[in-house]
């Protein structure tokens, strides 16, 4: 692609449960920097815990309630490479476990990473993909098993700035235009926050492309 990326979909709607704070100084930072870990390496028995409290938040929160209301189809985010066979990935398990406690009615691993990006987690600052790189590198699978209309929800383990939903979101868009597509990511990181109060804070925001970029909001 040559020039400016020009996308259709310029803003995504987004919920999230847990806060993680990358920099922060206090116990309770910490603890979000070790529950980050502890996801991350989760084996599927733990990333269902985690898929429960979040479904008990949803019925404590209406504002949570309505966001994951009536969802067709969970679509997990792939690994910063193309996938290996045989592997599932850590939002390919949130999106089962999702599944299982009755979000949606399944999941579609047809959203693709045809070309490989950093790590935005170990890359340094300034040489995290941008939202370019990342909607470069990712293809749609085309489907007719899903509704023209469908809701589709992106889930993912962790969102910073929000870029990988939002290029994900745009890709999608292309393929199905007339889908509403949200997303859900378990934590979501606080990076100049230098105190938390507590690791559960669910919220529902908006990721929106303004200047070139992903901007997240909260």
């Amino acid at each position: 692609m040559s020039g400016a990326l020009k996308p259709a979909m310029r803003s995504l709607d987004f919920a999230s449960c847990y806060v993680y704070a990358p920099c922060g100084t206090c116990a309770v930072s910490a603890r979000s920097r070790s529950l980050c870990a502890m996801i991350k390496a989760a084996e599927p028995p733990l990333v269902s815990l985690y898929a429960r409290r979040v479904m008990r938040q949803a019925h404590l929160m209406p504002s949570l309630a309505e966001f994951f209301r009536a969802i067709d189809v969970l679509i997990p985010i792939p690994a910063s490479e193309p996938r290996r066979p045989n592997r599932d990935y850590l939002p390919d398990r949130l999106a089962d476990a999702f599944v299982a406690e009755g979000l949606a009615p399944s999941a579609w691993k047809g959203l693709l990473r045809i070309r490989g990006v950093a790590k935005s987690a170990t890359a340094a600052p300034g040489r995290r993909p941008t939202v370019r790189a990342h909607y470069e590198s990712l293809s749609v699978v085309p489907s007719s098993k899903l509704p023209a209309d469908a809701r589709l929800l992106l889930v993912d383990d962790v969102v910073t700035k929000g870029r990988t939903l939002l290029a994900a979101a745009m890709r999608l868009h292309e393929t199905f235009p007339q889908a509403r597509i949200t997303a859900f990511a378990l934590l979501r990181t606080l990076g100049f926050k230098d105190h938390l109060g507590g690791l559960l804070e669910p919220c529902v925001g908006r990721i929106g492309w303004r200047a070139g970029d992903a901007h997240r909001n909260p």
